[in-house]
C-alpha cells in the first residue's frame, strides 16, 4: 500500500496537499449548503474590526471562511452597525436587512 503512495507523491507532486482542503465535489451535492442567519453575523466579526466598525466602515463578513454557503435572514443585525457581507447564496430577506441597516451583499461564485 504505502509504496503505491510514495510512487503516487513522485509523478504527481503535491497532488495530496491540494486535495486535502478542496470541497469542489461536495458543492455539486444541494443538500450539502450550510446556512447563517444574520443575527449571527455580527458575531463573527473581530472584536478589533468592530471597535473600528462604524456608518463609512462596514466591516467585511467574508461567511464562506467559516465554512458557510448561505446566508439566511433570521433575527436581525443591529441597526446602527452596517456590515458587508460576502457569501454564495443570500435570501431575500437576508438581504433587505443587511440593506436596510446600510450594508451591502456580494456574492462569490
Amino acid at each position: 500500500m504505502h509504496h503505491h503512495c510514495i510512487l503516487f507523491e513522485k509523478y504527481h507532486p503535491g497532488y495530496f496537499g491540494k486535495v486535502g482542503m478542496r470541497y469542489f465535489h461536495k458543492l455539486r451535492n444541494k443538500f450539502f449548503c450550510p446556512t447563517v442567519n444574520i443575527d449571527k453575523l455580527w458575531s463573527m466579526v473581530p472584536q478589533e474590526v468592530k471597535d473600528k466598525a462604524s456608518k463609512d466602515n462596514a466591516p467585511l463578513i467574508d461567511v464562506t471562511q467559516f465554512g458557510y454557503f448561505k446566508v439566511l435572514g433570521k433575527g436581525s443585525l443591529p441597526a446602527d452597525h452596517p456590515v458587508v457581507v460576502k457569501a454564495k447564496l443570500v435570501s431575500k430577506s437576508a438581504e433587505k436587512n443587511i440593506k436596510e441597516t446600510g450594508g451591502a451583499v456580494m456574492l462569490t461564485a
